[in-house]
């Protein structure tokens, strides 16, 4: 069958905070000047919200131009941060609480609100849907369309009904081509199209190299007596160690919840390093045992984050098309937020393609307006000022490079007259296995830790099993002939969901096995695969996680 085609606009690949706040802009601009445009989101989740996963605490800044009356509106923003802790974990047992004074200005709250990011997305589709954008949930862009001259024309959602051996199914149904004058890629960090559009047009032929974390979250139900609405504790240290860095987070929600995590920097040499359990072992500490005993987890995800920041950022505009928020690695690393960058790049980009449309253009034209209005952003400011903060973690660790961060953010205010760089390759961080000792991670206790299997079944995550594997291999030998020998294959370990797994046949013959049904759609292993050889695509659409309140 022929795909067939339609015709819009703007089309945006992304459900998320950057996709919507550039759908709802957009069309607060139509409405206002009385013209007409249409505008499609699409979403390869099962339902707007479905594949968000986020800490969250989140700044108001871009929400509250976006829509001023956000409160009238209902907006989820109902715990406000109360109180900041932040702690040095030294061991297993001990940790220094550090005093407000001493702690950078960017990882101070007030002001701020704990979220369900996932809600807040589904609240800012409601309002996309209310000013008249068409979203499409369950539909995954999986090809970037092109005009004769090279410019973008739009994308194509992924073919239904797909078997594994690559036949048609009786439940067959060609992709759709989605045209468009203009198309945003807001598909959040490490995206499948966005990667594509690095390499095109050499998006990245100027800037740092880009670096990555793996966030891993757990929803817990806790004792109402322990309860601190609003309470944000942050940390680092134990049990990362031997220069695998990162640090934790806990925020107490509202409903007698909390949200615990722990971010692991994706620059570590270690190949026995698991994120997974390095996180169930950091529970067993004090600082988060107090909080947690007594209580039941309800919900477990995870996804890598970009933190390269500003030195990272790529050219965000080509012909017919920009890539905005996680897609561009807007994330401001040095306050742990990512959701008002996204948001306010979405916004610039709207209003950059809006005053495009006005002027006629049919598309195909690089939008360089864009350039100008980041430039002018109060976004540029905040992610110039902070360009600093992830490279002097990495030169320097966690103890000198947070003192560099606290002269530099609190005495000049990000205004050093110095540019650090760290343009290292996550991925070729990694040292071979013959060097380290395999690290033997306690045994899960099914109260506090628990094991991989456990937790992506409270992720809801589900892919129609006889459907291509969106896990591919450029070379199906490299992991057990290079990985395997080399790094004792690491994709056992990094992967947070099980999705990697050496076996043994009974002659004691090794197989490489991918367990793609697992997949929660996190990205590492595109990311931190030690050959480069994984490269995670789009499946059928609705497959994958499904997080609520998360």
């Amino acid at each position: 069958m022929e795909r067939e085609s339609m015709e819009f606009d703007v089309v945006i690949v992304g459900a998320g905070p950057a996709g919507l706040s550039a759908a709802c802009r957009l069309m607060q601009q139509a409405n206002a000047a009385e013209q007409e445009l249409t505008v499609c989101v699409v979403e390869k989740g099962s339902e707007v919200g479905a594949h968000i996963l986020s800490g969250a605490v989140i700044e108001s800044r871009a929400l509250d131009e976006l829509f001023p009356d956000w409160k009238e509106r209902g907006a989820p923003l109902n715990t406000p941060v109360t109180e900041d802790e932040l702690y040095l974990l030294k061991d297993g047992e001990s940790a220094k609480k550090l005093p407000n004074a001493l702690i950078p200005k960017t990882m101070h709250n007030e002001g701020n609100y704990i979220v369900s990011l996932g809600n807040v997305t589904r609240w800012l589709g409601e309002q996309a849907e209310s000013l008249g954008v068409e979203i499409f949930p369950g539909f995954a862009a999986s090809e970037v369309l092109y005009h004769d001259d090279g410019s973008v024309k739009g994308i194509a959602t992924g073919d239904m009904g797909i078997g594994a051996d690559g036949s048609e199914k009786d439940s067959y149904m060609p992709g759709m081509e989605l045209h468009a004058k203009y198309t945003l890629f807001a598909e959040g960090c490490r995206g499948h199209l966005g990667k594509q559009l690095y390499s095109q047009f050499e998006l990245d032929k100027d800037a740092d190299a880009q670096h990555y974390g793996i966030g891993i979250k757990e929803l817990w139900d806790i004792d109402p007596a322990k309860h601190k609405p609003g309470l944000v504790v942050h940390g680092s240290g134990w049990p990362l160690s031997g220069g695998t860095s990162g640090g934790f987070f806990l925020y107490h929600t509202d409903d007698n919840q909390v949200v615990v995590g722990l971010i692991v920097d994706l620059n570590y040499a270690n190949p026995y390093i698991s994120p997974f359990d390095e996180f169930q072992r950091l529970k067993h500490h004090p600082v988060l045992k107090q909080h947690l005993e007594g209580g039941k987890r309800v919900s477990y995800g995870a996804r890598a984050i970009a933190k390269g920041g500003f030195n990272a950022l790529p050219e965000m505009v080509f012909p017919g098309g920009l890539l905005i928020g996680c897609n561009a690695g807007t994330l401001n690393f040095a306050k742990i937020k990512g959701t008002h960058t996204a948001m306010k790049s979405g916004m610039l980009a709207a209003e950059s393609v809006f005053a495009a449309l006005q002027a006629g253009c049919t598309g195909g034209k690089k939008l360089d307006s864009f350039n100008t209005a980041f430039k002018d952003s109060w976004l540029y400011e905040e992610l110039y000022r902070t360009r600093n903060f992830g490279p002097a973690m990495h030169k320097f660790g966690p103890f000198l490079g947070g003192a560099f961060n606290f002269i530099d953010q609190n005495i000049f205010g990000g205004k050093l007259p110095i540019t650090l760089r760290d343009n290292h390759e996550d991925y070729a961080q990694m040292r071979p296995a013959s060097e380290f000792t395999p690290i033997a991670y306690p045994k899960p206790d099914g109260v506090l830790s628990f094991d991989k299997l456990s937790s992506v079944f409270l992720s809801n995550t589900n892919h129609e099993e006889d459907q291509p594997c969106h896990l591919t291999l450029k070379d199906p030998s490299v992991p057990l002939a290079k990985n395997l020998p080399t790094y004792a294959e690491p994709a056992q370990r990094y992967c947070p969901a099980g999705v990697y797994e050496v076996v043994e046949d009974d002659a004691g013959q090794p197989s490489f096995q991918i367990n793609a049904q697992n997949c929660v759609h996190c990205k590492t292993c595109d990311i931190k695969d030690p050959a480069q050889n994984i490269v995670w695509v789009t499946p059928e659409g609705t497959g994958g996680p499904n997080y609520p309140n998360m």
